[in-house]
């Protein structure tokens, strides 16, 4: 490789921390930089971090986080995906599906064979495009003071392994989301 050539697609990495500066790299600063304030949701931090650097900045991240969840009675743990984000500028460039890969090839070590993001229903398409499925149920999530409530966004499943079918049946999360 000639010291002039450069990938026209960086490759994604594990961060060795995801601040609010880093998220304000990609996403600008801003009160609702994902868009969701409006759902009024407590949110957990994620526990991994995966980002892409180009040219020196911060342009793609997504985060993971094992979660606790009950499916129609049946207690399992899944691998929570958030904090998807790339920066306005370098959209359409193929950056949120190489740092979901990296991210998910990660996840499948882990353990767990799903994971599991809520996302606004204008993005529904472009993680079904990415391989993930919208669940056709309503998901219960826990927000502070013990209070239960259903998840105003649309939840998406993607299997972690090849054998794995995810069970049908109500869905609560056991924990506030990610």
């Amino acid at each position: 490789m000639s010291p002039h050539h450069t990938s026209d697609r960086p490759s994604a990495v594990r961060l060795a921390q995801y601040t609010k500066t880093e998220q304000d790299e990609i996403l600008g600063a801003g009160d609702d930089p994902f868009g969701v304030a409006e759902t009024g949701l407590a949110w957990l931090p994620k526990e991994e971090h995966f980002g892409i650097r180009h040219n020196g900045r911060l342009v793609a991240h997504a985060g993971l986080r094992r979660l606790p969840l009950t499916v129609d009675g049946t207690d399992l743990e899944v691998i929570g995906v958030g904090g998807v984000a790339v920066a306005p500028d370098v959209r359409g460039r193929g950056l949120a599906r190489e740092v979901l890969t990296t991210a998910l090839s990660h996840a499948r070590t882990l353990g767990p064979a799903h994971a599991l993001l809520f996302c606004r229903p204008p993005l529904v398409t472009l993680y079904e495009r990415l391989g993930w499925h919208a669940l056709d149920v309503d998901v219960q999530v826990e927000q502070p003071g013990a209070r239960v409530v259903t998840m105003p966004l649309r939840t998406m499943v993607t299997p972690l392994r090849e054998d794995a079918q995810w069970p049908g049946g109500p869905v609560r999360l056991r924990s506030l989301p990610m």
